[in-house]
């Protein structure tokens, strides 16, 4: 794979991460902390419906125990993603998994703003589940260290009861329970090239955004989430720009920035001058009865990213596929 691509792949998945933690904060800032933990428990819960039972035995866990197979999906799933992560098995029927800081999804300085029930939004809904759908009603998890409390980390783990656990005790808590050391030696490795590793993240962070932003667009409508993309594409547009080796200084360098931003992600997208064109939409491929509002919310990203780099320009859309077209058509224009 060649260094342009794998530059891509790390610019997309650059924008897409930012787009998440943004989204989050953004609904934070607008609508609450309420409605910020339910977009994150409707988002891993969901991502828990799709990903966990297929990743289990895509990764070779499924005849594991229980507790052992729950643990090693975290540890491994998360760390193909880029993510941090510690593996600690105490036994058969007790297997901590630890998120050391600095925490993937709160990076940088957001780790500042988000209340703890937005940051248990996740273990409620990923971590606790993991019994129901494993078939195993005795499986929970018990969380000892939250890392927006100003603990060393988001910790806990899987444990298995003598008994089938009640919706309202599969996530139980009991703080400051001393976790065992990680030992790097003793963890399961998945073997990847250096290649694979970047697009793997480069997925990991587009999934996200695939789960995300359709549950947001349900729960508050386009603008919010397209707000948030606008801010975000602003912001990142330069960073993502140097990861590309790029200078933009006129239309034909931005049209030639948002080809490869989007190739980045996986998509099939080609130029020609000041417009761009792009066959399909792979992030949300699949994506039943997909409402035009979820493509205009992201599509607020790569308007954000030229509005940073020349005001005096617009991102004008001349063909959407949502309206009976093989694919979508940009034209990078004055405004």
């Amino acid at each position: 794979m060649t260094v342009a691509a794998e530059a891509a792949w790390r610019a997309a998945a650059r924008m897409h991460h930012r787009y998440l933690t943004g989204l989050i904060l953004y609904t934070l800032q607008k609508r609450g902390t309420d409605a910020a933990a339910q977009l994150v428990f409707r988002t891993f819960r969901e991502q828990h419906h799709e990903k966990f039972l297929p990743g289990l035995k895509r990764l070779g866990l499924d005849g594991l125990p229980p507790a052992v197979a729950a643990g090693r999906y975290f540890y491994l799933a998360n760390g193909m993603g880029g993510m941090t992560m510690e593996l600690m098995p105490e036994s058969e029927t007790k297997v901590w998994i630890r998120y050391p800081p600095p925490r993937w999804i709160w990076e940088g300085t957001a780790i500042c703003a988000v209340p703890t029930p937005v940051s248990l939004a996740f273990p409620r809904a990923f971590h606790s589940q993991c019994g129901v759908s494993m078939g195993v009603p005795n499986l929970g998890f018990v969380c000892t260290a939250v890392t927006t409390d100003g603990d060393p980390g988001l910790e806990g783990y899987f444990r298995i009861y003598d008994r089938p656990l009640a919706d309202d005790e599969r996530l139980q808590f009991a703080r400051g329970e001393p976790s065992p050391d990680f030992d790097p030696a003793t963890a399961p490795v998945i073997d990847l090239t250096p290649s694979q590793r970047v697009k793997s993240r480069r997925n990991y962070a587009l999934q996200f955004v695939r789960t995300m932003l359709p549950i947001a667009v349900d729960m508050f409508g386009p603008e919010l989430p397209r707000a948030a993309a606008l801010l975000i594409g602003m912001h990142h547009a330069q960073e993502t720009a140097e990861i590309l080796g790029k200078e933009i200084n006129d239309i034909n360098d931005f049209s030639g920035y948002l080809t490869t931003m989007l190739e980045g992600g996986g998509e099939t997208a080609g130029r020609d001058g000041p417009v761009v064109r792009m066959r399909g939409w792979r992030l949300m491929r699949d994506k039943p009865d997909l409402p035009p509002a979820v493509f205009d919310a992201w599509h607020g990203l790569w308007e954000g990213a030229l509005m940073a780099f020349n005001r005096r320009l617009a991102l004008r859309l001349e063909e959407r596929m949502d309206a009976g077209t093989d694919g979508w058509r940009w034209r990078v224009a004055a405004a």
